[in-house]
């Protein structure tokens, strides 16, 4: 049989005749006017080459070979139904591995909360964080794996953006560092010993891209490939680090850091949630996401209330 030939409706009229055994009733189960249903009966018949339903005194019976179509035909339509039938995620159930890619700093602010969640919510549920590389490294293949990126700046191909939180850059020191609150001028600022952080990928510390138009170089004593490492340098040592406020807050108590306004307006950083676009709909991808942006807003009214 050629398939592109199958009016696909013939299917729903002969699940209706075979369910009801009678025109009639097959038509008002369908929707459709006796006649056209008989029209469909007809063209059932030729198509299969057997009557189908025939008719024994005063009632319609089926043939044998009608009745062996019952079964496997009714299968077939709710497996067709099912293409069309939005999947659930049903996070209590689910033993799905979600894979995220972030920076150390988003891994220290969002991970713990999101995991709480998760625990809660689908116990069953994985999360494999990878560290966050940079654009580069979003090649087609790399991509299918990834579920969710957390990340500053433009989009990546094939990926939808939705603002997470925002934040703003500051100085974190030792408790007791010698130059303390004075790092707040200009000029101690300057004179400071700096542990900058390049992530791989970068070139540089974002921190010096953005201060350089200004004219003002740092003294960079120390480079290192993630915020948590210069945090635990500065909290051992009188090297400087200028990283976003959140994350030494998040710190500050465990590595006994102080933190100082820097000399000049930070500005603002946005840090953004990115979702593949062939995910926008998947409804686990929709579950992943709303936790996420859930706990962005969580930190957004927190820093409200103590602003």
């Amino acid at each position: 049989m050629n398939l592109n030939s199958l009016d696909l409706n013939l299917l729903i009229a002969l699940d209706a005749l075979l369910r009801e055994v009678s025109v009639s009733r097959a038509a008002m189960r369908i929707g459709l006017s006796q006649p056209a249903t008989s029209h469909a009966l007809q063209r059932l018949r030729d198509l299969i080459g057997d009557p189908l339903l025939v008719r024994t005194g005063a009632r319609m019976e089926l043939t044998p070979r009608a009745q062996g179509l019952r079964g496997p035909l009714a299968q077939a339509l709710d497996q067709v139904r099912t293409l069309f039938t939005r999947d659930e995620f049903d996070a209590a159930r689910s033993e799905r591995h979600f894979r995220l890619m972030m920076p150390d700093l988003a891994v220290e602010l969002l991970v713990p909360p999101l995991m709480e969640k998760v625990t809660k919510l689908a116990p069953n549920v994985t999360i494999d964080v990878v560290p966050w590389r940079g654009p580069a490294i979003m090649t087609p293949e790399f991509a299918r794996t990834i579920d969710l990126v957390c990340s500053i700046g433009d989009a990546f191909k094939g990926f939808h953006r939705q603002r997470l939180y925002t934040d703003s850059d500051a100085l974190a020191v030792r408790r007791g560092h010698p130059a303390g609150n004075r790092l707040k001028k200009r000029e101690a600022f300057l004179a400071a010993r700096h542990v900058a952080v390049v992530i791989r990928g970068q070139s540089q510390d974002l921190i010096d891209i953005w201060l350089r138009p200004m004219g003002i170089e740092r003294r960079i004593a120390l480079v290192v490939p993630g915020y948590i490492e210069a945090l635990h340098v500065a909290a051992r040592t009188n090297l400087v680090a200028f990283v976003p406020r959140r994350l030494i807050a998040a710190l500050t108590w465990q590595l006994s850091l102080q933190t100082v306004a820097p000399p000049f307006d930070p500005g603002i950083d946005e840090q953004y949630l990115f979702y593949p676009t062939r995910a926008q709909m998947d409804p686990g991808s929709i579950w992943l996401r709303n936790l996420m942006l859930g706990i962005g807003r969580e930190m957004e009214r927190g820093k409200s209330r103590t602003a």
